[in-house]
């Protein structure tokens, strides 16, 4: 009885990390096809808003946070090192269970994927969010993978 009862959370807490990161994965993708396919960001650079505090500010990250290593031609082992994350981070989360650090591992995953799918099909990370306030300029642009994986790491971190 006890065992079945394991595999049907399991089972529910696969669900849950599955449902929640395609869903992290397909807002951060329809997001990047939106502003670069519809409003031409790559061809506009910048669309205000409501600024200063949320712009539209297109940016290729080909390195990792910050745009740290961009010139190092770390495209494809960045690609390698996201899925491979991804597939560890997953099996951990599954193993260790716990609905809060399913939810922040699936953050993590989705945002992982959807940033590793730039860099496939685009050579770099889409970013374009970047937001300003209180007379701080913000020079840096980020999206919603990027938004995804904080969160859910802090969620992980808090919660293991």
């Amino acid at each position: 009885m006890a065992s079945a009862l394991t595999e049907r959370r399991r089972a529910a807490g696969w669900r849950l990390f599955a449902a929640l990161a395609v869903l992290i994965f397909a807002l951060d993708q329809a997001s990047k096809v939106y502003v670069i396919a519809v409003l031409d960001l790559p061809s506009l650079g910048r669309i205000d808003v409501a600024a200063p505090y949320v712009v539209f500010l297109m940016a290729w990250n080909e390195g990792i946070n910050f745009g740290l290593f961009g010139d190092s031609g770390m495209r494809w082992p960045l690609v390698g090192l996201a899925v491979a994350i991804s597939l560890a981070l997953g099996w951990w989360v599954l193993r260790r269970g716990g609905v809060w650090i399913v939810v922040g591992g699936a953050l993590v995953v989705g945002g992982a994927l959807g940033n590793a799918v730039d860099r496939v099909i685009y050579g770099a990370v889409v970013d374009f969010l970047n937001m300003s306030c209180c007379g701080i300029r913000n020079p840096y642009a980020f999206n919603i993978a990027d938004i995804a994986i904080f969160a859910g790491a802090v969620v992980v971190a808090w919660k293991a």
